[in-house]
């Protein structure tokens, strides 16, 4: 998931230019909402801790055949196949004692919260599109948790968690606009931290950025770390909504990398993002 290489640039994302258009609530209110705080150092060591107790390093496996020596942090060997577990198991610790959870995931962030769930013993609600990966659909049949299935897309499923989390007083828990759910994948970089010194350009997927906001967090803690984020071509929704600074629609494609744009042989659709 995570590439540590040399001589990677990266280019500027331009400024607000105009209003945000209208948005259907409560998914407006949530979004435009101020942005999500920055983690304190309890939030970063709580997280830490929590991880470590769960969760074993995962590897860094040297690509062969490259120019210079590049890294792959093999994140597909969590136990539910990507990093999503750590942000859910920091954000599942951090809700009180009690509190249900809610949240909404076309997958991989819902693996996360069923695992951690179920290592904490914590009641969760896991609302997927109707789209969602069967695959990861099934996965989740075996966890615990109460599964329901809302909305064509994601923007659909998000509103469906957040109305049901209102509704329940649970704690709903964004895959990417969460203090805890950064905190937990920047243990990511703590662990390259652990294993790696020297000048290092990190390239990490984006998808909504939950990851890439808490990788930038630890390199803000680091003069010789500098991140690339990577998304891809058929989905630029991150890219696209902080060049106008505010939610905006992007047209998507097709693509394997189906947690960060859309199933393979969906057709095209919209996606929206916000800063």
């Amino acid at each position: 998931m995570i590439t540590g290489c040399q001589g990677i640039s990266s280019s500027s994302a331009g400024t607000p230019t105009s209003q945000p258009p209208p948005l259907a609530a409560p998914l407006f209110e949530w979004r435009m909402r101020p942005t999500t705080r920055v983690p304190g150092t309890d939030q970063l060591l709580a997280a830490e801790e929590m991880v470590a107790r769960h969760l074993a390093v995962t590897p860094l496996v040297e690509l062969a055949g490259s120019h210079g020596r590049v890294l792959l942090k093999v994140e597909t060997v969590q136990p539910t196949g990507s990093f999503k577990i750590r942000g859910a198991l920091a954000a599942l610790a951090a809700a009180p004692p009690g509190q249900p959870v809610v949240t909404a995931s076309a997958g991989n962030h819902a693996l996360g919260v069923a695992r951690a769930a179920e290592l904490l013993g914590r009641s969760a609600t896991v609302v997927v599109p109707e789209a969602a990966s069967a695959a990861k659909v099934e996965r989740l049949g075996r966890f615990d948790v109460r599964l329901i299935r809302a909305g064509e897309n994601y923007d659909a499923a998000e509103a469906h968690a957040l109305r049901l989390a209102a509704d329940e007083d649970a704690r709903f828990i964004s895959a990417y606009n969460d203090a805890d759910v950064i905190a937990g994948q920047r243990t990511l970089g703590v662990e390259l931290g652990e294993r790696l010194s020297g000048p290092l350009t990190i390239l990490c997927p984006v998808g909504g950025g939950g990851l890439l906001s808490g990788i930038a967090l630890w390199a803000s803690e680091h003069a010789d770390v500098r991140v690339v984020g990577v998304e891809v071509a058929a989905s630029r929704a991150m890219s696209a909504a902080v060049r106008a600074g505010y939610v905006v629609e992007v047209p998507i494609g097709p693509t394997l990398a189906d947690g960060m744009g859309r199933r393979p042989g969906a057709g095209l659709g919209h996606r929206r993002h916000t800063t």
